[in-house]
C-alpha cells in the first residue's frame, strides 16, 4: 500500500475521502478511495449536533479509531484547532492522534468557538509545536496546517499565503487554505510554497472543476470536507419531505425507488 505521505504529489492530486462512520468508510474504499479522513461537521451530524457545536477531543479520537479499524486505509483526523489555544495542547493532540493510529491530522488557525483567527505568530508557533510532536512519533505522520481565514472572511489571500509559508517553515507537511475566492488564487497558493497543497472540493467554484483542472495548477490533494455527508443529508431531506409533506405531493414515495439495492450495498461493505 502506498503510504499516506507518498500519496501527496503536487500536480497529481488524490481524493482524500471524508467519511462519517465505518459503513461510509468501507463504501468509499470499495469505490476506490486510497485514504480516508474524518470530518468534524459530518461526525457532529451523526451525533445529532449542528456543524459548529463540534465534538470533544475524546469523541474525535474514538471516532477516528473506528474509521482506522474499518478499512485499514490511512486515515487523517479533522481535528479543528487541536482543542486548545496554546501550542502544548496542540502538541498533545498530535501525540494522542498518533497513538490512535492516525496517519495525520489537520490543525486550523481559528479559535473555537469564536472562529477568530489566532495572531499569525501564535498560529505559526502552534504548528511548530505540532510538527515537533509529529516528528517525535514512532511512525510516519503527516501534519496538515490550515489557514481558514479566507473561508470565514477573517483575512485575505495575502495573509493566508504568509501564514502558509510560515507553517511550512515551522515543519508542516501539507498546507490547506479552504475556499479561496478563485482557482487563480489556488494556483497562486501552490506557486508560493513547496509543500503539497490541499483543496476543499465544495461550493460552486470547486465542484465545477475536474481532477485534471486541479492537477494543472499543482494541487496535491482534494478533500471533501462535509460535502459528501451533506449530499447524503440532501437525499434524506428530499425523500422525507416527499413522504411527510402530504399537502404538497400527496405523500409520495417515488424517491425511495431510486435508492441503491441492498445487494450492491452488501457487496460494497464486504
Amino acid at each position: 500500500m502506498t503510504s499516506f505521505r507518498d500519496l501527496h504529489k503536487p500536480g497529481q492530486p488524490f481524493i482524500l475521502a471524508n467519511a462519517w462512520d465505518a459503513g461510509s468508510a468501507k463504501v468509499l474504499k470499495s469505490m476506490g478511495a486510497q485514504a480516508i479522513a474524518t470530518s468534524s461537521a459530518a461526525h457532529a451530524f451523526t451525533l445529532g449536533r449542528p456543524d459548529g457545536l463540534g465534538v470533544t477531543r475524546d469523541e474525535a479520537l474514538a471516532h477516528a479509531q473506528d474509521l482506522v479499524a474499518a478499512t485499514h486505509l490511512p486515515v487523517q483526523g479533522d481535528f479543528e484547532n487541536g482543542w486548545g489555544d496554546d501550542p502544548d495542547t496542540v502538541a498533545q493532540t498530535v501525540k494522542l492522534a498518533g497513538e490512535a493510529g492516525l496517519a495525520g491530522i489537520c490543525i486550523e488557525d481559528l479559535k473555537t468557538p469564536s472562529f477568530a483567527a489566532y495572531d499569525r505568530d501564535l498560529a505559526i508557533e502552534r504548528i511548530r509545536a505540532a510538527a515537533a510532536a509529529a516528528h517525535a512519533l514512532p511512525r510516519d505522520f503527516v501534519l496538515t496546517a490550515r489557514a481558514d481565514g479566507i473561508m470565514t472572511d477573517t483575512y485575505n489571500i495575502d495573509e493566508a499565503i504568509a501564514r502558509l509559508q510560515g507553517f511550512e517553515a515551522a515543519g508542516a507537511d501539507c498546507l490547506y487554505a479552504p475556499m479561496p475566492k478563485s482557482m487563480a488564487d489556488v494556483a497562486r497558493i501552490c506557486a508560493s510554497v513547496a509543500a503539497p497543497v490541499n483543496v476543499l472540493v465544495a461550493g460552486p467554484i470547486y465542484t465545477a472543476q475536474s481532477i485534471s483542472d486541479f492537477a494543472k495548477i499543482g494541487v496535491a490533494r482534494l478533500s471533501l470536507g462535509s460535502a459528501l455527508a451533506r449530499a447524503t443529508q440532501r437525499v434524506l431531506h428530499d425523500a422525507a419531505a416527499q413522504m411527510f409533506d402530504a399537502t404538497q405531493n400527496g405523500g409520495s414515495f417515488s424517491l425511495l425507488g431510486q435508492s441503491i439495492s441492498s445487494d450492491k450495498v452488501d457487496a460494497l461493505l464486504t
